[in-house]
């Protein structure tokens, strides 16, 4: 299992796993690791946030436990829940013979850590002296308020009590990394307990890099080209601006269709990978497609 002991580190583990990223990420990352503390991530659907979880795991060697929010959340489907096919099946195999006494241990059997179904907050906690998983919460601004609050708890002690079992502490905390859209605000308390990083959409140099790291076969002048069209749409007004990730499916698309360097027909073809509405689709065929791909052209040429 790989370590953290310098930024260094962890812009050759992110460059390693390709993920392109300025140091002010990485600097965030290396104190969320050496301090203990979660790293909590915030951005525009679409801008790596998600990533940055799974290049951790994959580049320290660690296990990744993912737990997606939503709304609706609870305590049962995050931590732990019963059993209860396996706890009513050993009851009736124990019933048929069982007395006053025996029906007492099967009881306490039932709800004994082998009837425990654990979800992944307790599979971080429980780490049962294993290396320390990297544990994601992802996109905690889709779970309740009241979920929040319950992370409060469990992301200062590291420890959580199951009243028929006992108490689960971690040996060594998980790394943990929060996930938001901001498609609302995360309560203060909740961020007072992390390291807070803004990802933003990268500017065109950037992302035309990661584009070239992701994709097999695109061209330079072509990731360029891709990546300029994009932020010429991020500057427009639409329902939904694309994020890295449909940059990347786009010129993988454009790959795909044999292209080097972008034309108006291939674009409007292709634009339902970059915009996912159609009335967005529509705006973008019918609004200056031709000067769109004309300014990508010009930026390129002029990197």
């Amino acid at each position: 299992m790989k370590t953290i002991s310098s930024i260094d580190d962890v812009q050759a583990l992110l460059a390693e796993h390709r993920y392109v990223a300025d140091r002010t990420l990485a600097v965030s990352i290396y104190l969320a690791a050496t301090l203990g503390r979660p790293l909590f991530l915030e951005g525009e659907a679409g801008v790596g946030k998600t990533e940055v979880a799974k290049v951790l795991s994959a580049g320290l060697g660690r296990r990744l436990i993912r737990l997606q929010c939503y709304e609706g959340l609870d305590v049962n489907h995050a931590l732990y829940e019963w059993n209860y096919a396996k706890q009513i099946l050993h009851i009736r195999l124990a019933e048929t013979h069982a007395g006053g006494e025996e029906r007492a241990k099967i009881e306490r059997e039932i709800f004994g850590p082998e009837f425990l179904i654990k979800r992944p907050l307790l599979q971080a906690i429980d780490d049962q002296n294993a290396a320390p998983a990297v544990l994601l919460i992802d996109e905690i601004d889709r779970a309740d308020e009241e979920f929040e609050a319950f992370l409060l708890e469990l992301l200062s002690d590291f420890q959580v009590t199951v009243p028929e079992v006992g108490t689960f502490t971690a040996t060594t905390p998980p790394l943990v990394v929060l996930t938001s859209n901001r498609t609302r605000e995360v309560h203060d308390a909740l961020k007072r307990r992390c390291l807070y990083h803004w990802i933003d959409y990268p500017d065109v140099a950037r992302e035309a890099l990661i584009v070239e790291s992701k994709v097999p076969g695109v061209g330079h002048r072509l990731a360029l080209e891709a990546a300029a069209l994009v932020a010429t749409l991020r500057s427009d007004s639409f329902y939904k601006h694309p994020g890295v990730a449909e940059t990347i499916d786009w010129a993988a698309a454009l790959v795909a269709l044999g292209k080097s360097s972008l034309d108006e027909r291939a674009v409007s073809e292709t634009i339902g990978c970059l915009l996912k509405y159609q009335e967005d689709v529509v705006k973008a065929r019918d609004t200056a497609l031709a000067a769109r791909v004309e300014r990508a052209h010009k930026v390129a040429s002029q990197a």
